[in-house]
């Protein structure tokens, strides 16, 4: 049995995250629909023979604390972590020897350019600002 690359690891994990969004999404949108079910149903009982002592808010405040339920989606408690460390695993990390050989390019660059403006700044400008000050005396 051949192994799965990193790749086809991500994409079945993401995969399984969106179909656990999905599930969870659909499990409270049929709870949302059962809720309003029974309260048409409350209402149709009462019909034009409606007792007056009924209060109008208790029926309201239900449906109140279930918007605000639906508005404020509980945040998972380091859930920023875990995405942070499913990303991590997605990360094509480079291998031992093309970190050194980068390194020695950055190096190498690093040395060309430092003495390629050493030699600009003492051989070419310092000379030449000495020669106009000193014309200027």
């Amino acid at each position: 049995m051949a192994h799965k690359s990193k790749t086809q690891r991500a994409k079945a994990s993401a995969a399984k995250a969106n179909k656990k969004d999905r599930e969870e999404r659909e499990a409270i949108a049929s709870e949302n629909t059962a809720a309003a079910t029974e309260e048409t149903a409350e209402e149709s009982k009462g019909g034009l023979f409606k007792k007056k002592d009924d209060k109008p808010e208790a029926k309201q405040q239900p449906a109140a604390a279930a918007k605000k339920e639906e508005k404020k989606p509980k945040k998972k408690r380091f859930q920023f972590l875990r995405d942070v460390k499913a990303e991590m695993k997605r990360v094509t990390w480079p291998t031992r020897t093309d970190v050194i050989r980068w390194s020695g390019v950055v190096v190498g660059a690093l040395v060309f350019f430092g003495v390629y403006v050493a030699v600009l700044d003492n051989l070419i400008v310092t000379p030449a600002l000495v020669a106009l000050s000193g014309l200027g005396a």
